[in-house]
């Protein structure tokens, strides 16, 4: 009877405990940890906006206990990070506790005070707290200083968050990588590792161990072009970051929303997975995965094959190679790849045989392809450079040269190629001469094949012109008989004093005869997209435009700038638009035009202007926009009234989304944009006071590897050119930046930089803002109406920030990726800034200028005095 006693006794601790897993108790439901208070099994941390939760979990079915973390707001659980991973706690030993220890390290022990798992982080103090972020970083920090000594970010498990960050640093030899659970119910770690790799550019790579699995191929600095299909990764909200001075190269989701959650997941089975939650759905959404074609798994054809998912067999030869094993490829196995059928001639030439000119090796170009693996990267070649530097190295087996990313060269075997039915990149292979011989046989063949078929379809589209052309003669030839019979007929009526019978009669006589009253307006109603240009862009006719916006009203008129005037306009349907209607005398012409209508086409952003259309007709152009209920953001910024509106949350916001946007223009867009005309009144701001950069009309594109441009036209608004530009013409990333600084003074300020006045001191904003700094009395530069709404320390770090954007030199600048880090960085883990120095154009004379050199200040508040780094030209 005892026994029987103990195992009642024993399952009902059993029930107990998995009540207490299930339902944790709440006494340490706070985000924050102390020595003084571990966390013991059943207790959680909840981050502040109740959007985490750490604490001790069983997976599944398991009789062990480990220690983790998971969204709170998500109804179905799924763990996102784990400590003690490969050191499992028994499910029945309920004394486990998670403590901070007399060294400052988080240490996670059993019931018999072993330790299981701990940061090993190098602790200055033993004075250390442990806090869980809003973004799913449990950090550890010295609670004295403030700095960061651990945090689960750089010791991640299977899944990416949003903000943290995937790569490594080449000075310090760190790397972070995500590795795949043993199996579903066993968060050991797994045989997948998901890591970015060490080359330039970087690839995306999912690992067997050290094997290579799946491969993405290199950032070209929208998307990984090894990737099918037109998405770019920014739109699944990933990005690259590079940095050359720190060393880092990281990949991350630069989406963070409660109510919009993006995550990444190594599979167990190796799958990579981009899964989704939003609002309240029941469940996470698989937005994308691979690989899920075998064509996907690295290296499935062999070296100098090609994959196909379209084709049976998936494997073929690239062109002027053949099987190494027939056999092999007659089963199925294609592993072992091709061997090239001719000989290279340059090869050839190596052994001291004699070759004429005219055989020289030359190069057949693949197209839609995912580039192989193992690629030169030439930054300093342009694209006939390339093709050079190839043909006359003999070990050269191919070249590209993607958009984004120049030339890249293969001295090895070809491996991991696939054949795209969509988007790729054109490959271009050498061969020998014979080969390209019998292949420009087969070229010609198909051209003949094509003109033939091409003449024939002249020749019955020649019948059908002359045919209609016959038949419209006809029926003018018939009119012109009805009308002069018709003439006769009015003659006879009005001479028998019949006129008003006869007229009708005659009316009822053309209606039957088919002929219309009216041929002199044509129908030009159109649909919402009736004709597409080039870029398939909607093209509105005009007539549409003049009715929607009543005929260019002055009621309608939202705003009026160099280039023309922008008017509120109303389509059938009802939708709101704004038409942005260019002077015929304005400064922009058909090649700015055409220039804005592309690039805005091109780029899909949250924080970008979206457009929908645009007209040309006669000297009309005009460019249809999304409508903004509240316009552009000087409006409210210089306005003494509605600037009241805008409070220190909705400022920082619309600070955080011009960032974002400058942010995807210079690094994540598909064509890397220079915006060269960035100000208040091209801010526009949707009903939520949300950003959008617009005006793309002075833009600029540059390739990914270039890092300044000149000009002799100096194009833009004076008091946001950087000094370089205003005074060289010479332009970059970092002249939007400077731009962006003075931006941001004036919104912090709700003052004009250009027009600004001081005690007859100052030029401009800057020079204010700048003595206010030096003088450490900047927070007198803050609007004084946003006193109570403001959080200091995001002020300082703003100023701070601004000043740094506008600084003479352009490498004391930071890059935009260095900005939105700046400004996303919380409270928990301030970053800290370069002292700013003194900016151009500050002062009106040199007087007093001695005083103003050091610009070294300390405030006692969160700005700390540790610098970050300034990006480098690549």
């Amino acid at each position: 009877m005892g026994k029987y006693r103990d195992m009642g006794n024993l399952s009902i601790l059993l029930v107990f405990y998995n009540i207490l897993l299930i339902s944790p108790v709440c006494c340490a439901s706070n985000d924050t940890m102390t020595p003084a208070q571990p966390l013991k099994v059943g207790q959680t941390l909840i981050s502040a906006d109740q959007i985490f939760e750490l604490g001790f979990f069983r997976p599944g079915n398991s009789s062990e206990l480990y220690f983790g973390m998971w969204y709170k707001i998500v109804p179905e659980r799924r763990i996102v990070w784990v400590a003690n991973r490969g050191n499992a706690l028994s499910a029945s030993d309920l004394d486990s506790s998670l403590i901070i220890s007399s060294d400052g390290n988080l240490k996670l022990i059993d019931g018999k005070q072993n330790t299981v798992w701990s940061s090993n982080a190098s602790v200055q103090s033993n004075s250390t707290i442990a806090v869980l972020t809003d973004k799913g970083d449990f950090m550890l920090k010295d609670n004295v200083s403030g700095v960061t000594v651990w945090e689960s970010f750089i010791d991640p498990s299977d899944t990416l968050l949003a903000t943290m960050q995937l790569g490594f640093n080449s000075k310090t030899g760190q790397k972070w990588f995500l590795t795949s659970w043993q199996n579903e119910n066993d968060p050991a770690p797994g045989k997948f590792v998901a890591r970015l790799s060490d080359e330039k550019p970087p690839q995306f790579f999912t690992c067997y161990g050290t094997k290579p699995y799946w491969r993405a191929g290199p950032w070209d600095g929208s998307k990984f072009i090894g990737v099918e299909g037109d998405k770019k990764g920014y739109e699944n909200g990933i990005y690259v970051i590079q940095d050359n001075q720190m060393g880092t190269v990281y990949a991350a989701f630069n989406t963070f929303s409660k109510s919009y959650i993006t995550i990444g997941i190594i599979k167990p089975s190796g799958m990579l997975e981009i899964l989704h939650w939003e609002g309240q759905q029941s469940q996470w959404t698989v937005s994308w995965v691979s690989p899920k074609h075998p064509c996907d798994v690295y290296g499935t054809c062999g070296p100098f094959s090609a994959c196909s998912k379209n084709s049976s067999p998936i494997c073929e030869c690239l062109g002027g190679f053949i099987p190494l094993s027939s056999e092999e490829w007659s089963k199925g196995n294609w592993t072992s790849g091709c061997i090239r059928r001719t000989e290279l001639m340059c090869a050839k030439n190596s052994s001291n045989l004699t070759f004429t000119e005219s055989k020289k090796d030359g190069f057949w170009q693949l197209s839609q392809m995912k580039l192989p693996d193992h690629y030169l990267y030439l930054y300093d070649e342009d694209a006939q450079g390339c093709n050079q530097w190839c043909l006359s190295n003999c070990s050269c087996l191919a070249y590209a040269y993607p958009d984004g990313i120049g030339c890249m060269v293969w001295v090895t075997d070809l491996t991991d190629i696939q054949q795209f039915s969509n988007s790729g990149e054109d490959l271009y292979l050498r061969l020998a001469d014979s080969e390209l011989g019998l292949k420009r046989r087969y070229t010609a063949i198909i051209i003949s094949s094509i003109s033939v078929s091409v003449i024939i379809l002249l020749c019955v589209l020649i019948c059908c012109v002359q045919r209609w052309k016959a038949n419209r003669r006809a029926a003018v030839h018939t009119d012109t008989r009805f009308s002069r019979k018709k003439s006769e007929t009015r003659k006879w009526c009005i001479i028998k004093g019949l006129t008003k019978k006869c007229i009708v009669k005659d009316l009822l006589l053309a209606e039957k005869k088919g002929i219309s009253g009216d041929t002199s307006q044509k129908n030009i109603q159109e649909g919402p997209a009736s004709a597409k240009g080039s870029s398939e862009l909607p093209i509105i006719n005009f007539n549409r435009i003049m009715i929607a916006t009543n005929n260019f009203s002055e009621a309608n008129k939202l705003g009026e700038g160099g280039f023309g005037t922008v008017y509120k306009g109303k389509l059938e349907d009802g939708q709101e638009i704004a038409v942005k209607r260019l002077s015929s005398h304005s400064g922009q012409g058909m090649e700015e035009f055409k220039n804005e209508v592309i690039l805005i086409s091109k780029l899909q952003h949250r924080n970008l202007v979206r457009l929908l259309g645009c007209c040309i007709q006669g000297e009309e152009k005009i460019i249809i926009l999304e409508y903004m209920k509240n316009n552009s953001l000087d409006k409210f910024l210089f306005d003494r009234t509605k600037r009241l509106e805008l409070d220190w949350a909705k400022r920082f916001n619309i600070i955080q989304g011009i960032a974002r946007g400058l942010l995807y223009l210079h690094r994540d867009s598909c064509l890397r944009i220079i915006h060269r005309d960035l100000k208040a009144s091209n801010i526009l701001l949707d009903d939520a006071m949300n950003p959008k950069i617009s005006d793309f009309g002075l833009a600029r594109t540059f390739q990914v590897t270039q890092e300044l441009a000149n000009t002799r036209r100096v194009v833009g608004t004076f008091g946001y050119m950087a000094p370089e530009y205003a005074m060289g013409g010479q332009f970059s990333e970092k002249s939007d930046v400077y731009s962006f600084g003075v931006l941001l003074l004036e919104i912090i300020s709700s003052k004009k930089n250009t027009g600004f006045s001081y005690h007859e001191k100052y030029l401009n904003l800057l020079g204010y803002a700048w003595q206010l700094w030096n003088e450490c009395r900047a927070p007198e530069l803050l609007d004084q109406s946003l006193a109570d709404s403001c959080i200091p320390s995001e002020v300082m770090k703003c100023i701070q920030i601004g000043l740094l954007c506008v600084q003479d030199h352009v490498a004391y600048r930071p890059t935009m990726s260095n900005v939105v880090h700046m400004l996303s960085t919380n409270s928990e883990s301030e970053v800290e800034l370069h002292q700013p120095r003194q900016p151009a154009f500050t002062f009106q004379s040199l007087l007093k200028s001695d005083h103003f050199q050091s610009g070294i200040c300390s405030y006692n508040g969160s700005i700390n005095e540790v610098s970050i780094s300034m990006v480098e030209g690549r």
